[in-house]
């Protein structure tokens, strides 16, 4: 459970707007390129730690190969960081998956206790004989539930925020960069 809310929490920082899709970035960017310094807007997104800064940056440094090659680089990129991200996210898909599972390990646990006493006893066992190993099952069982009905829904909630940011950062970045679409590669002197 504790696992569960430090990956919330890493989850929660890594798809804030700011860190996949930072206005600012966008902006100075845009006005870089638009007074023509484009190595000043390499640098900025260069050091920018963010989604976009990553992709921006990626499409920059192919430029020199043409545009199509500015933009499979962009796509690269963008995938790796899609990736990242929901690697990261998988982490609390996976405690969803298990919390269940650890719930059931204790209910059938809590079960062979109970029906151990049952076993072991020439007579009618008394309920508070079978109450330790019930109480186990049922233990167990919510709080496998606990664990995994909020991993659920977070998942779900964060995976959606990421998608709808993710598909940003791909418009963000095709509009930022469009203005490269008739640079061609440079043509290669022909041999004698």
């Amino acid at each position: 459970a504790f696992n569960l809310v430090a990956l919330m929490v890493m989850n929660g920082l890594a798809v804030r707007r700011d860190s996949v899709v930072p206005q600012a970035l966008a902006e100075q960017f845009d006005a870089m390129l638009n007074e023509r310094r484009y190595q000043d807007a390499y640098e900025l997104a260069k050091a920018d730690e963010s989604f976009l800064g990553k992709v921006l940056a990626a499409g920059m440094a192919r430029l020199s190969a043409g545009y199509d090659a500015a933009v499979e680089a962009m796509q690269e990129t963008g995938e790796e960081e899609n990736m990242k991200l929901e690697h990261r996210l998988g982490y609390v898909a996976l405690c969803a998956q298990i919390g269940p599972m650890i719930g059931l390990l204790g209910t059938v646990d809590g079960m062979v206790k109970a029906f151990d006493v049952i076993a072991k006893s020439n007579t009618t066992p008394r309920p508070n004989q079978l109450a330790q190993g019930i109480g186990t099952a049922l233990v167990t069982t919510i709080v496998g539930l606990w664990v995994a009905i909020p991993s659920i829904i977070y998942h779900h909630i964060v995976r959606n925020r990421q998608i709808k940011l993710v598909r940003e950062v791909g418009i963000v970045s095709e509009n930022l960069m469009k203005r490269f679409a008739n640079v061609q590669t440079a043509a290669k002197p022909q041999q004698h």
